[in-house]
């Protein structure tokens, strides 16, 4: 079964890394930030330096590591198995391996009967002299224009924890809709933790326009405070 539909043509985005963070060339040259860096330069970070703290610099890192490797792992994974091509995770016996594995099983099983359609894959999306950025998954969920993100987690977040996930696509819907003239108004979040239990979050309607505005509100704040 072929997901993939190439209805756009996405651009390829020319990443710049600065003090201020990641930031990215618009069509006019000009750099624009990424929208994590826009979240996380607004975001509220005691609670993670808090963590740092109490577990200490070498264990942060190494734990933030090895979050990373098993989420780039999945998510290079699953862009493959929905593309068609060779999608197997490497297995060298070690726990990040073992994990990515399980958790790319998990996800498989999960969203391959709600995805209808793909458009676009690790998609560039960029409003110039706005923000940029690239999203996981653009298509149709669920009969439905959908912005789909994939997420790993050591364990399942409750919805309330995940904010800055939502305001993130709805940041990228919003590009979209603006670039290619779609209606993506609805968001859907999977997430799989790594006792491979799987979490469907999906917002759409007055909710999407909430994390809309907050995500605004937020993009304006990141502006006024770098004076871009």
């Amino acid at each position: 079964m072929k997901l993939v539909k190439e209805i756009y043509s996405y651009p390829n985005l020319e990443r710049v890394e600065t003090k201020s963070g990641r930031f990215y060339l618009d069509s006019n040259g000009v750099e624009v930030p990424s929208v994590t860096n826009v979240l996380s330069s607004t975001s509220d970070q005691s609670g993670i330096d808090e963590w740092k703290r109490r577990v200490g610099h070498d264990e942060a890192e190494r734990i933030m590591l090895e979050s990373t490797s098993i989420g780039t792992n999945v998510h290079n994974a699953l862009e493959n198995y929905l593309l068609g091509k060779e999608w197997e995770i490497y297995n060298d016996d070690s726990y990040i391996s073992n994990t990515s594995i399980k958790i790319l099983d998990t996800f498989i099983k999960n969203l391959i009967k709600d995805i209808d359609q793909v458009w676009g894959l690790e998609a560039g999306l960029v409003l110039d002299g706005l923000y940029a950025g690239t999203a996981d998954c653009i298509g149709i969920f669920h009969d439905k224009e959908s912005l789909i993100d994939f997420k790993t987690a050591k364990k399942l977040k409750p919805k309330e924890w995940i904010e800055d996930y939502f305001l993130q696509c709805s940041a990228y819907a919003n590009a979209h809709n603006v670039m290619y003239g779609t209606n993506i108004n609805q968001i859907v979040i999977l997430m799989v933790d790594r006792n491979q239990e799987f979490k469907k979050f999906i917002v759409n309607g007055r909710e999407f326009d909430h994390y809309t505005n907050k995500w605004k509100q937020r993009l304006i704040k990141f502006h006024n405070t770098n004076k871009i």
